[in-house]
């Protein structure tokens, strides 16, 4: 059994689907609650498959929707993730307002770091750390290829999981690359705020809580990015036991 698929039979409420918005970068599903998702297609030349049901996404139940998370099809999968994440329940006052780069910088401070997924922050991250190892399917200058993953993740102090693995399905083997000593921290807006993850050595889920839905659906629609999202606020949950 994946992880994916332990997040799935753990979600207990159902909703129906009030709206679904599939913008440029960021995808929002809103049932329970507004979940996002990144966005992420596949290389064809003329577009993707087609999403199942397309133009009728918004008549389903949430949890039929978050199976597509399953999907093969990155786009299905993307709002697979983001309809999982509006099934989540709420953080109930445990998450602290605070992003990812703060966690990963307090934590790699003079150590390796091992960051899968180029994020904004990386240049200010570098300036923080002891050595950092960016990993990319599409590296920037700088960037290593993600082939290097098996070669860097293991010697890192500190990694962070970009949580779009989980659309490509390649989470869990970044997870299992990861030394049983390393710092591990799941980041990025797909990222699920369940303590699943924590039972498999995530230590902190650096993701993101809506709290104005219309400003959400209004800036992702219009191709922003995350950091000209409106509505959302960073967050971080981190295992019990686990000093940040």
């Amino acid at each position: 059994m994946t992880i994916l698929d332990e997040l799935l039979d753990s979600v207990r409420e159902d909703a129906p689907v009030r709206s679904v918005l599939v913008g440029a970068h960021y995808t929002a599903v809103c049932s329970r609650r507004c979940g996002l998702a990144s966005t992420l297609i596949g290389c064809l030349p003329h577009g993707e498959d087609p999403v199942r049901d397309v133009g009728r996404l918004h008549l389903k139940r949430a949890r039929e929707l978050a199976e597509y998370a399953r999907s093969a099809n990155l786009l299905e999968a993307s709002i697979g993730m983001a309809a999982l994440n509006s099934l989540l329940p709420p953080d109930g006052g445990r998450a602290a307002d605070l992003n990812a780069l703060a966690v990963l910088a307090g934590k790699g401070a003079g150590k390796k770091v091992a960051l899968v997924g180029h994020f904004p922050f990386v240049p200010e991250l570098e300036r923080t750390v002891g050595s950092l190892w960016v990993l990319e399917l599409c590296p920037a200058d700088g960037d290593w290829p993600a082939a290097a993953a098996a070669d860097l993740i293991p010697q890192a102090d500190v990694v962070g999981l970009t949580s779009s693995a989980f659309i490509n399905h390649t989470f869990d083997g970044l997870l299992a690359l990861c030394r049983p000593d390393a710092f591990v921290v799941a980041l990025g807006p797909t990222t699920p705020l369940s303590p699943v993850l924590f039972e498999h050595g995530v230590h902190v889920l650096a993701g993101s809580d809506v709290t104005d839905e219309t400003l959400v659906l209004q800036t992702l629609g219009q191709g922003a990015s995350f950091r000209e999202v409106k509505g959302v606020r960073r967050i971080a949950l981190t295992a019990p036991g686990t000093t940040r």
